[in-house]
């Protein structure tokens, strides 16, 4: 489907543009990407999102449109096909519930966790993974945060789920616990495995570099 002067700005590695590309993806919507070097942004990005400077930035008929949740919904209102938010007012409501609590609990509680050592790593993970069991709640035994199919809340915190696999991984902590969250776990899965989010997935290696890389300059900072 034409995308009618659709432009992305977005990272690699940024959960939140992923979002984006998801969506994009699932609508069929096509689209130009322009990866940015977010240690020298782009003149378009800075004039495209002057208040925060950060991307996603989705570019429409000349139009910007910034934060990566509030893109979605915009995708899911211009493009009416595949829709991402349920029908039903008080699904919908859920959705963007447990969207919203990712961003504020659980990724300020990973990003945290990636600059500690010691005491404070584990303490840090515990935290992580008290919010993830709460998320787990909001899966109701569904198979997705939207029911039957992926929609916006599973696109919203899958691509955040993916990168915890990873830090727990690069970090030797345990986040996401398959013993005590089965039903988060098997989410996980079955959201990464789908074709849409496997395409844009990216490669592990290259993620697993890059938080070792972060880690190692947040820990300097901290340190000095």
């Amino acid at each position: 489907m034409a995308g009618e002067g659709v432009k992305l700005l977005g990272y690699w590695g940024s959960p939140f543009a992923l979002r984006v590309r998801s969506a994009l993806k699932l609508k069929g919507i096509e689209y130009e990407y322009q990866e940015e070097d977010l240690g020298n942004k782009s003149p378009l990005l800075l004039q495209s999102n002057p208040v925060y400077k950060k991307i996603p930035v989705l570019l429409h008929n000349g139009k910007s449109i910034s934060e990566s949740l509030v893109i979605l919904e915009y995708i899911d209102e211009v493009w009416k096909h595949n829709p991402l938010l349920p029908e039903d007012p008080y699904e919908r409501a859920r959705s963007r519930f447990w969207a919203k609590f990712v961003d504020e609990k659980c990724v300020p509680a990973l990003v945290g966790t990636i600059s500690k050592v010691g005491e404070e790593l584990e303490k840090g993970a515990r935290e992580a993974r008290e919010h993830l069991k709460t998320l787990e709640s909001g899966l109701d035994g569904k198979r997705c945060f939207g029911g039957t199919k992926i929609g916006f809340a599973d696109v919203a915190i899958g691509w955040i789920a993916y990168l915890a696999r990873i830090e727990q991984e690069a970090l030797k902590i345990q986040l996401i616990d398959q013993q005590n969250m089965p039903v988060l776990a098997a989410w996980i899965d079955y959201v990464l495995e789908d074709p849409v989010m496997k395409e844009l997935m990216p490669p592990h290696d290259k993620v697993f570099k890059h938080m070792i890389d972060m880690r190692e300059k947040l820990i300097a900072v901290v340190s000095n």
